[in-house]
């Protein structure tokens, strides 16, 4: 911290919205007392704001790609078939640059609101994509998905309700203390020694027959990428204020972190994609990439540390409802694509492999379709 700035003498609890806790902000201008409450709600309100515009962002970019990619293989090469046409293509760009400015907002709300309400919200991009797939691409969006969106807002809503305030962090050195405290070493310990052990035993003999190698390396890499990309976030906006944190060597570990983590969780989630089918894996992983993320975050940054348990058990109820509306909307695609093949092909494993007729499909997940 740096003394000679300001410095911050508190005690409060980082779940407690109902109480109206002081904190002493001492500077070379005198001292001054400011709620903690306040300052955490609307820290909150910041990072839900940016967390949903993300949603939006990126979602919308999904179906301004997918349109230039559509209008490009009117006027050229698919790029399925390793053509460049797109490049041409105003609506391809215009996806670039909203999925650009989705993804910043992403990396800004970490700075202000908790992982555990940050990370669930992801699922909203799912959401727009959707309704806008069914009224600009007439990529009807059946009942089940209709479900799906209404699970995702629910599960959305009660988390954010129930949320944490986020903790009051005033110099990178602090972040480093919450890295170094055992039970985040003992997490941090546990989950590269699974990678170590995914990468080196696992990936060779059964990478090409079971995706949850593949998605363990991922999902696990993005708990240590989401904890790292908030501690450079946070340096950053400190550093924007005035308190410069270039000079701290957590810093410049915290960015090494993200990157080797970055780009390690990319590689294996391209070969998840390119093996496996991507109407599971798209569920599967935004599921074991949210879980981790947030038990990373509750352990680290001691996300529900004076929450009441009634609050603690609303969020979890929130997190299974949204992670059940994904995977309805992920089944619903599944479904589509199922109707044009005439019979759907599950590959969880090599030796695991069931084709499941349309008629029997929809009886057991779409069977609310047969009323009508």
């Amino acid at each position: 911290m740096n003394e000679g700035i300001y410095c911050r003498e508190a005690e409060y609890d980082a779940g407690s919205f109902g109480r109206g806790n002081d904190e002493k902000v001492v500077s070379p201008f005198g001292e001054k007392r400011v709620t903690v409450t306040a300052m955490g709600i609307a820290e909150n309100s910041k990072g839900l704001v940016l967390a949903v515009a993300s949603g939006v962002f990126i979602g919308a970019s999904f179906i301004l790609k997918k349109k230039g990619l559509k209008q490009a293989a009117t006027h050229g090469t698919r790029a399925g078939i390793g053509g460049y046409s797109y490049l041409l293509q105003p609506f391809w760009w215009a996806g670039m640059v909203t999925m650009f400015i989705g993804e910043v907002a992403n990396f800004v709300a970490y700075i202000y609101a908790p992982a555990l309400l940050v990370t669930p919200l992801g699922a909203l991009s799912i959401i727009v994509s959707a309704v806008l797939a069914h009224f600009l691409l007439k990529e009807k969006l059946q009942q089940m998905g209709i479900l799906g969106c209404v699970f995702c807002i629910v599960g959305s809503v009660l988390i954010v309700i129930h949320a944490p305030q986020e903790h009051a962090l005033n110099s990178v050195q602090e972040i480093w203390d919450l890295a170094t405290q055992p039970l985040f070493l003992v997490y941090v310990t546990v989950t590269v020694s699974v990678i170590l052990a995914l990468i080196l035993h696992f990936e060779p003999r059964y990478g090409q027959k079971n995706m949850l190698v593949y998605l363990g390396i991922c999902s696990l890499m993005g708990s240590l990428t989401v904890m790292s990309t908030k501690a450079i976030g946070i340096a950053i906006k400190l550093t924007l204020e005035g308190i410069s944190q270039i000079t701290y060597p957590q810093t410049w570990f915290f960015l090494t972190v993200a990157v080797i983590c970055i780009i390690t969780q990319l590689n294996y989630l391209n070969k998840a994609l390119d093996t496996f089918n991507t109407a599971i894996v798209s569920p599967l992983h935004y599921v074991m990439f949210t879980t981790l993320t947030i038990i990373a975050s509750v352990i680290m940054f001691k996300d529900w540390s004076g929450q009441s348990a009634s609050s603690i058990a609303s969020e979890i109820c929130g997190f299974i409802i949204v992670l059940s509306g994904t995977i309805l909307l992920h089944a619903t695609r599944e479904r589509e694509q199922s109707n044009m093949r005439g019979s759907l092909t599950w590959y969880i494993g090599e030796d695991l492999v069931k084709d499941i007729e349309d008629e029997r499909l929809n009886l057991i997940i779409h069977g609310s379709d047969y009323g009508e």
